[in-house]
């Protein structure tokens, strides 16, 4: 008779939950493991340039753009393979995310992320420029031959076309509002400064604007709107007045009280008496006997009141334009130039009986 078998021992409870805690953690190493592996094929692959295609893609950096938005819109234009929180990390971990500039670039597909940020942050070659000096008190056209005047500066300095500068500033399609209407001269109104021009595209045209926007910086400076408003005067004719003044004055502590003496006579309606205005049309730069009695309206000898343009092109802040809006406060009428006093001197008189005698001592 056999002996019974004896029934197979039973696996304690506890020892069950055991179990299946290793399976669940092997499941989940495992899980982590493919993880790991799919981030760091991922992370590989965002680090490669894309396929080169040669295509070329123009790329625009707005002002302000964050690094983020940077590689997003890289990652749209299929210039890198990702964006998203990879794309961005890869741009921080060049250390260059900060240094990406604004502005419009042409990147070709294939080129790596270190090749595209090296077109990115790098600073445009500096424009080439060209020097214009335009000196105070000068007149558009000077109609007397080797006389420095702005359209033979023009043509000098930059090597533009003289004829075309004059067709153009005479061509009455230009204006300044509230300053300069169009159809109004621009005598006085190309402003005399140093400009740095770009070489790139420079014109003729292109002169005549930046002369008038520096113009209306100056203009706004001294704030030739109010000024004029507060003097019973036109800002068109506050600037003819500056242009005589800057014609007259040498000495610069003398302009503010030039500037009075013409705001007294046009004040009680006396002639000007400016010669200087005589001259603007002269062809030959000299007055004769003839020139001082025509019946020209820049003759302000005979004629009471402005001329009907301005002279010349005056300076502007501390200078002959804020003076005319800012005469000094006197009782004198006349002026001569006395060089036995200092070069480019006046003597000042209220009455003509002083100013005669101011002639004979100055000027003998």
């Amino acid at each position: 008779m056999s002996e019974p078998t004896p029934a197979p021992e039973a696996v304690p409870a506890e020892r069950r939950p055991r179990r299946y805690g290793l399976v669940i953690a092997l499941v989940l190493f495992l899980v982590v493991i493919a993880a790991v592996a799919f981030v760091g094929n991922h992370y590989r692959t965002c680090r490669t340039a894309p396929d080169a295609t040669g295509a070329s893609v123009t790329f625009e950096v707005p002002e302000g753009a964050s690094g983020q938005e940077v590689v997003e819109a890289l990652a749209d234009e299929g210039l890198v393979r990702c964006g998203g929180f990879v794309g961005n990390l890869l741009l921080r971990g060049t250390g260059r995310s900060n240094d990406i500039r604004a502005g419009t670039y042409a990147l070709t597909v294939g080129m790596s992320l270190d090749e595209i940020l090296g077109v990115l942050t790098t600073p445009p070659p500096p424009a080439k420029t060209v020097e214009l000096a335009i000196a105070e008190g000068l007149q558009i056209d000077s109609h007397v031959p080797d006389k420095e005047d702005i359209a033979n500066a023009v043509a000098d300095q930059l090597g533009l076309s003289e004829r075309r500068f004059l067709r153009l500033v005479e061509s009455g399609r230009y204006s300044l509002p509230p300053y300069l209407e169009a159809g109004q001269s621009l005598e006085g109104f190309l402003f005399p400064a140093i400009y740095e021009l770009r070489t790139k595209g420079l014109t003729e045209e292109a002169v005549i604007e930046a002369m008038l926007a520096r113009f209306d910086q100056e203009a706004e400076a001294v704030d030739l709107v109010g000024g004029a408003e507060r003097l019973g005067l036109t800002p068109y004719e506050v600037v003819t007045l500056a242009s005589m003044i800057e014609k007259e004055y040498q000495v610069k502590s003398e302009g503010p009280l030039i500037s009075g003496v013409i705001h007294n006579r046009l004040r009680m309606g006396m002639p000007l008496g400016i010669d200087a205005t005589l001259l603007y049309q002269d062809a030959d730069g000299e007055l004769t006997t003839s020139d001082l009695e025509t019946d020209s309206p820049y003759n302000t000898r005979i004629r009471v009141g402005l001329p009907p343009t301005p002279i010349a092109s005056p300076g502007g802040r501390d200078n002959a334009l804020a003076w005319a809006l800012h005469p000094e406060e006197t009782d004198f009428l006349y002026y001569v130039l006395c060089p036995s006093e200092g070069d480019g001197v006046h003597r000042f008189a209220e009455t003509y009986q002083e100013h005669l005698q101011n002639v004979e001592e100055c000027l003998g």
